[in-house]
């Protein structure tokens, strides 16, 4: 039972930071169909955004998650304006879009490098203590990660299905064409989609943080698994990604615990090759015909 406990406690956790970190990734593909290069430095970007707000301004702890989700909705908002709005629709979007933001990832990188120095720096936003479940102690932050990933991930569902931007995002993802007929502005839509992940990366960046470090790299491993479970769950469909985000993360937690850690993500990689040799269009994924 322990043992069990153990698992369920450290998958959950796990499964909560990957799924903050894929919805916005999904949302994006889903959208613009664009692959984000730098959705990673997102995730890095907010939470030195967060660092900064109560290391350097003596904000308040408890102001450092919001901090952090504003700090990357801005980084969405600024890489739309100077970058994806003038590619959009262009010849060979998506190929060239991921060598456009993969540019501003080893920007943000090198910005961070020279503002903040390679040395990793410990994330004040954290809690201390637990409690004990049986033999398992179950710490306050892992609680936190997990209540904060199901608010946000919450928050987005219902601005996406109840909310008149939410249709607006739908429908532009569903046919762009017919988006624009209808009068959406789909320019501004797509603005919006990047700031909403930019935020929700963000946010996926303090609370991964908060049981690491801080580094320049910290978001690479994070936009790998994140990619892995927007694949895994279907490209593009953003509620089967939390669902297969939660999945891998008690798989990967049940193979450190018995394997080590250091085999949870191959044996969890090599997974996701045998089920997409099984299923190649994801779990939730639909065929496409294209005629010519």
């Amino acid at each position: 039972m322990d043992v069990f406990i153990q698992i369920i406690a450290t998958g959950a956790t796990l499964g909560a930071m990957y799924a903050l970190a894929s919805v916005g990734l999904a949302l994006i593909w889903g959208t613009l169909g664009m692959f984000n290069m730098a959705h990673g430095l997102f995730m890095t970007i907010g939470a030195y955004g967060s660092y900064s707000a109560v290391a350097y301004l003596g904000l308040p702890v408890y102001i450092g998650l919001p901090a952090g989700f504003v700090v990357g909705g801005l980084t969405g908002c600024i890489t739309h304006l100077l970058i994806v709005k003038f590619m959009v629709g262009t010849r060979n979007f998506g190929t060239n879009i991921m060598v456009a933001t993969a540019g501003v990832a080893i920007v943000l990188e090198d910005l961070i490098l020279k503002g903040f120095g390679a040395y990793p720096f410990r994330q004040p936003v954290s809690l201390t203590g637990g409690f004990r479940v049986g033999n398992v102690v179950v710490t306050y932050q892992s609680l936190v990660i997990v209540a904060v990933a199901a608010a946000l991930i919450a928050m987005t569902a219902f601005l996406l299905l109840k909310t008149k931007l939410g249709r607006a995002i739908r429908a532009t993802a569903m046919n762009l064409d017919a988006a624009r007929l209808m009068g959406v502005r789909t320019e501004r839509t797509y603005l919006q989609v990047l700031a909403i992940a930019g935020a929700l990366a963000g946010a996926a960046g303090v609370l991964i943080s908060s049981l690491a470090t801080l580094s320049p790299q910290m978001g690479g491993d994070p936009m790998l698994k994140a990619f892995v479970i927007c694949v895994v769950a279907g490209l593009g469909h953003v509620g089967g990604t939390g669902l297969a985000a939660v999945s891998l993360g008690l798989i990967e937690a049940a193979v450190q615990y018995f394997l080590g850690v250091r085999f949870g993500f191959p044996v969890m990689l090599g997974l996701v090759i045998l089920f997409l040799v099984w299923r190649p269009n994801g779990l939730f994924g639909k065929k496409v015909v294209v005629r010519l």
